[in-house]
C-alpha cells in the first residue's frame, strides 16, 4: 500500500477527508480545510496534518470571528503546538498567539561580504577560530543602557541607533549603514512596539547592561553559517542584490531570545485566560484573541521582533569587526532580513506565519536546505493562492531524538559544524532534513518563487 493510501486511511479514520492533485494536498474535515504543497516523494505527516487543522478550526467564543484561510508549504513537519511551514489568515481584529509560539520573529538575514572564495581560504582557520570565540564562546563586549532599549522598543530602530554608547563593540560600528540597511529589513518597518512588554531586566533604568542573549544564535536549528555563492540564476535580480559568484556570503538564522519566550508564553496564557467563564472550551486546546486583546498583542509581539532584529544586527557586527581585522576590509552589505515566525497584517487579514516566509512580488527572501545541502535565495511572486509565502527551509524529516541514536551521519555529506556541544552537530545533521531540490522546485512550478542564486556552506556555527 502507498503512503499516499495509507494516510487517506489513517486520516479517514478521524474525518479527515484526503486528496492529491498537482502537488498539492486538499484536506477537509467538518469544522476546517486545508492545503499542502509538497512534493509526491516527500512525506505528509499525520501529527503535522491534525495540527494544521486543529489552527484552521480555532474561532472566536462566538463563532464570528476565526480562521479565514490555512495551507502549508513545501518544509511542512509537526510543530510543538503549531506544525512548521503552515501560514493562517485570520480576520484583521482577530490573532492566535500560539501560532506564533514564543520563537517570535525569528527568521533569517544575509549579508554579503564583498570577500571571494580564495580570501576565505588564505584565511580559513583564523575566521573559524574568532567566529567561535565571538559567537558562542561569549568573547563579546556589546555594553547597551536601559534608555536605549526603551528607544528602541518605544520609539524604532532609528531612536535606538541615537542612543548608541561609543564603547564595546558599538566604537567600531558604522551606524549609518546600519540605518541604511533598514530598508533590507522586511516589514520592520510596520511594526508597533511598546517597552511596557519587554521584560524588566531590560528596560528598567540601569545605565549599563550587558545582555547575555543579544548575540547569540539560540539553540535548535538556529545557526549563523558562511556559504559561498556557486551559481547565478537570475542574473538581473542577483546584480540588483550585490550578489556575485564566486563571493562569501554570511546566513543567520536567530530570533528574539528570551525576549520571544516571555513575550509568547505571557500572550498565549492571556489568550487562554481571556475565554469567556462558562463557555465550553475549544477542543483543539488553542486559543484566539479578538478586538482590543488582538491589537495588544500585535504591539507586544512586535516589541519581541523589535529585539529580534537588535539580536540579527549585533551578530552581523560582531562577523563584521573580526572579518576587517582578519581580511584588512569591510565591504559587507545585508542582502536581506526576514522574519518567518510572526503575525503581519496584509489585505485586510492577520496572516500568521509559523516557519513559513514572506514571498510577495518582487521581495526577496531565503531558503536554506542543511549543512550539507545548498539555500537559495530567491524572489517572492505574490501567490495569492499560497498567502503570498514560501517555505522557510527545506523542513526536517527526521526528529532530534531520532537523530540523537543515528549512526553514520557524517558519510553522506561533506560538512563543517562548529558547535559547543556534540549532540547538536548529530540532531541537526544533514540527514536531518528533507532535500531542498524538489522543496524549491515545487515552489517554483506553483509559482511561489523564483530563485535568484544558489549558495553552498562552508561552515555553520551551532550553540
Amino acid at each position: 500500500m502507498s503512503h499516499y493510501s495509507r494516510m487517506q486511511k489513517a486520516l479517514g479514520r478521524h474525518g479527515v477527508a484526503l486528496s492529491y492533485e498537482n502537488g498539492v494536498y486538499h484536506l477537509s474535515r467538518a469544522d476546517a480545510s486545508a492545503r499542502v504543497l509538497l512534493p509526491a516523494d516527500l512525506p505528509l505527516e499525520e501529527k503535522a496534518v491534525e495540527q494544521l487543522l486543529a489552527f484552521a478550526s480555532v474561532r472566536s467564543p462566538d463563532g464570528q470571528r476565526g480562521v479565514k484561510v490555512a495551507c502549508a508549504t513545501p518544509d511542512f513537519h509537526p510543530g510543538t503546538i503549531a506544525p512548521v511551514g503552515a501560514v493562517v489568515a485570520t480576520d484583521a481584529d482577530f490573532v492566535i498567539p500560539a501560532s506564533v509560539g514564543t520563537d517570535i520573529a525569528c527568521g533569517m538575514r544575509l549579508i554579503r561580504t564583498g570577500l571571494r572564495l580564495a580570501d576565505y581560504e588564505q584565511h580559513r582557520e583564523r575566521i573559524i577560530t574568532r567566529l567561535r570565540a565571538v559567537l558562542l564562546d561569549n568573547e563579546r563586549n556589546v555594553p547597551l543602557s536601559s534608555a536605549a532599549f526603551c528607544a528602541l522598543f518605544d520609539g524604532g530602530p532609528l531612536d535606538f541607533l541615537d542612543c548608541l554608547p561609543r564603547e564595546g563593540l558599538w566604537q567600531y560600528v558604522d551606524v549609518q549603514r546600519i540605518a541604511r540597511e533598514l530598508e533590507a529589513s522586511v516589514g520592520l518597518a510596520d511594526i508597533q512596539a511598546a517597552s511596557r512588554h519587554a521584560p524588566e531586566a531590560l528596560v528598567g533604568g540601569r545605565e549599563v547592561l550587558r545582555d547575555p542573549q543579544l548575540g547569540t544564535p539560540g539553540s535548535g536549528n538556529h545557526f549563523i553559517e558562511l556559504q559561498c555563492v556557486e551559481k547565478i540564476l537570475d542574473r538581473h535580480a542577483a546584480y540588483a542584490a550585490g550578489i556575485a559568484l564566486d563571493e562569501v556570503v554570511i546566513m543567520i538564522h536567530t530570533g528574539s531570545r528570551d525576549v520571544g519566550f516571555y513575550v509568547g508564553g505571557r500572550w498565549m496564557d492571556r489568550a487562554r485566560e481571556a475565554w469567556p467563564a462558562g463557555r465550553k472550551y475549544p477542543a483543539s486546546g488553542l486559543y484566539g484573541l479578538e478586538g482590543a486583546l488582538a491589537q495588544e498583542y500585535l504591539v507586544a509581539m512586535g516589541t519581541a521582533a523589535r529585539y529580534a532584529w537588535l539580536n540579527r544586527v549585533v551578530i552581523t557586527e560582531l562577523i563584521r569587526r573580526e572579518l576587517k581585522v582578519i581580511c584588512g576590509k569591510d565591504d559587507s552589505s545585508t542582502v536581506v532580513e526576514v522574519s518567518h515566525n510572526i503575525v503581519t497584517q496584509e489585505q485586510g487579514m492577520n496572516i500568521h506565519r509559523k516557519g513559513a516566509t514572506p514571498a510577495h512580488a518582487g521581495q526577496l527572501a531565503l531558503i536554506p536546505g542543511s549543512m550539507g545541502d545548498a539555500s537559495f535565495l530567491v524572489m517572492g511572486q505574490g501567490q495569492q493562492d499560497w498567502l503570498c509565502s514560501c517555505s522557510h527551509g527545506a523542513g526536517r524529516r527526521v526528529r532530534r531524538q531520532a537523530m540523537r541514536h543515528a549512526e553514520n551521519v557524517e558519510a553522506a555529506y561533506a560538512w563543517h559544524c562548529v558547535t559547543l556541544r556534540e549532540e547538536r552537530r548529530m540532531e541537526e545533521a544533514p540527514q536531518a532534513y528533507k532535500p531542498i531540490g524538489p522543496v524549491i522546485e515545487v515552489q517554483e512550478q506553483a509559482g511561489l518563487i523564483n530563485t535568484v542564486a544558489r549558495m553552498r556552506p562552508l561552515v555553520s556555527f551551532k550553540a
